[in-house]
């Protein structure tokens, strides 16, 4: 997975996150059931991490070998901060590290 491709990604995710959390805020509230908005942003962006990381490997026939593992893990954990902190911010960090692809 490159580089622009797992931001690619991450991008989908923490949309995919935003508009999941905003439907499900809204019926939980419909319902009349309390809810703790960062948990339940941080829970949802977990499982779509976990969906969209499965469906590339499953898309693309990429082997599930540790690179794949650890990159799937980085997705997750980084779509969590982009739940709590916001997709720009957690991008721009990333940025400051240079990442180079590793052949």
């Amino acid at each position: 997975m490159s580089y622009e491709v797992f931001l690619t990604a991450l991008l989908l995710v923490s949309v995919l996150t935003s508009l999941t959390v905003q439907a499900v805020k809204s019926w939980l509230t419909e319902q009349g059931k309390a809810y703790h908005a960062n948990a339940l942003a941080g829970y949802i962006s977990v499982i779509l991490s976990v969906v969209v990381g499965a469906a590339y490997t499953i898309i693309t026939g990429a082997a599930l070998n540790a690179r794949m593992i650890v990159i799937l893990i980085a997705l997750i954990f980084l779509s969590w901060l982009c739940a709590m902190l916001g997709y720009d911010k957690v991008v721009q960090s990333l940025a400051q590290f240079q990442v180079k692809e590793v052949e």
